[in-house]
């Protein structure tokens, strides 16, 4: 596939890196040089200097016969023109756009992005992603992450394994024996910073961060395994109310109207915006570093805090001083790579990338075959995909323990007739079930294969 990615930034870095992995002809346009330098030595492929809306700059990166064209540079008008010049002069036939500016995405103005007047087929907003993100993390507290899957029916988590964790030293393949009714698979272990391969001898050390997929009627019983029994915050206090604020505090009004959330904002035009949009919560003027702004919101009472101001410093200092004044629980917004090995060790409990979500999120319309859904969990960890399986798969009517399945895949559970199954050798997948799996970088061509509908794939 030919796909020219617009932006040389993170996100734009993520996605170009991902997809040449996989020996796709993927060009990427910036006008600057020195990031599309930097992609150049790093991964070896097409670049082209200048800006993507400009007919002559796309007809240098190939845009005549190019697939996907993904816009993610730091300028929304940018990227909606470069679609719009991809599909009227080129011809492309999938075009994302990343839009920030929330004025574009009002209902109202819906129209604006159909195929008569800008065909983009894809919009991306960070800010609504994360908000999202961020609230599901806050549904179940004791998850670093969590992802729904396959209509809700599946879960995967991550949980951070503590020192009083029930299941440490254990190797995994007697988690079913302690556990003979609990759906659950364990598909990745991260030790150190390190993914270590959850096999049957591996035994869990505190510290470890460990990914598992369940049912999700089993997710509450899970987590309790798992050493995590942590109740639904009903008092939080949001610093930052922006975009990504007022969003999540939206979202938890309006599917929990008992939740106390208070947000602080130092803008007083934001903070006015945020009070008129906002129901029931309490907007403080005011700076998330100063303490009397935070006893104010009586952060020492609040079972959580969220950071997501615009700065990964005052975000992180921030939960640091509400998680020292006594609050139960950090979660905070971090774009630098550099500062999210940290955290861990200075006691925030959750760290949101919104580099990671984007990527993601404009990953499942990447993805080709019968793949509804794709996740990438960390850099360098591989990907979960929901994939449908087809009549012609390589997969269905064998057993899994048979199944040519690529190096380091891992099948963490299959719905059949809308029952959950988590998957052993002898589990026979049939037409029509939908697979959840865990695969490696290096793999995820190969299982995007495995899903194909075309028989010449095969």
């Amino acid at each position: 596939m030919k796909v020219i990615v617009c932006g040389a930034g993170q996100v734009g870095f993520s996605i170009a890196r991902y997809l040449a992995q996989e020996d796709n002809d993927v060009t990427v346009v910036d006008s600057s040089t020195q990031l599309t330098r930097k992609i150049a030595d790093t991964l070896d492929i097409k670049t082209v200097n200048g800006f993507a809306s400009h007919p002559d700059i796309l007809e240098q990166a190939g845009a005549a016969d190019a697939d996907m064209l993904i816009a993610v540079t730091q300028s929304d008008e940018v990227n909606m023109i470069a679609c719009q010049v991809g599909h009227s002069l080129f011809n492309i036939t999938t075009k994302i756009a990343r839009v920030r500016q929330q004025g574009y995405l009002e209902a109202k103005w819906a129209n604006l992005f159909s195929r008569d007047h800008m065909p983009i087929d894809v919009i991306i907003s960070p800010e609504r992603e994360v908000a999202s993100a961020i609230a599901r993390r806050l549904r179940m507290p004791g998850a670093f992450d969590l992802i729904s899957l396959v209509g809700d029916l599946v879960k995967l988590a991550g949980v951070r394994l503590n020192s009083d964790c029930p299941v440490l030293n254990t190797p995994l393949r007697q988690l079913t024996q302690l556990f003979p009714d609990l759906n659950v698979r364990i598909v990745g272990i991260v030790r150190d910073a390190t993914p270590v391969a959850p096999l049957g001898d591996e035994q869990l050390m505190p510290g470890d961060e460990v990914y598992f997929v369940c049912d999700h009627e089993h997710l509450d019983r899970a987590m309790a395994a798992f050493g995590h029994e942590e109740r639904e915050a009903r008092r939080i206090v949001v610093f930052g109310g922006g975009n990504i604020g007022q969003f999540l505090t939206q979202q938890i009004e309006a599917e929990n109207p008992s939740v106390n959330i208070k947000i602080i904002e130092k803008d007083k035009t934001r903070a006015e915006i945020a009070a008129r949009n906002l129901k029931r919560s309490v907007v403080l003027l005011g700076d998330v570093l100063d303490s009397d702004i935070l006893e104010e919101a009586n952060v020492a009472s609040a079972e959580a805090v969220v950071s997501v101001t615009n700065d990964d410093e005052t975000n992180i200092l921030a939960a640091l001083l509400a998680k020292r004044k006594g609050s139960a629980r950090a979660i905070t917004l971090v774009n630098s790579e550099a500062y999210a090995p940290l955290t861990p060790d200075l006691g925030i409990d959750v760290v949101v990338s919104p580099r990671h979500i984007t990527v993601s999120t404009i990953l499942q319309h990447v993805r080709r075959g019968r793949i509804h859904s794709v996740h990438a969990l960390r850099d360098g960890f591989g990907e979960l995909i929901e994939a449908e399986a087809l009549e012609t798969s390589p997969l269905v009517g064998q057993p899994l323990g048979e199944s040519d399945l690529p190096d380091g895949v891992l099948v963490g559970a299959v719905v059949h007739e809308g029952e959950v199954i988590i998957p052993r050798a002898s589990t026979v997948i049939h037409t029509g079930d939908r697979v959840v799996l865990l695969a490696p970088a290096d793999a995820v061509r190969q299982v995007e294969k495995m899903f194909a509908v075309q028989l010449e794939f095969f």
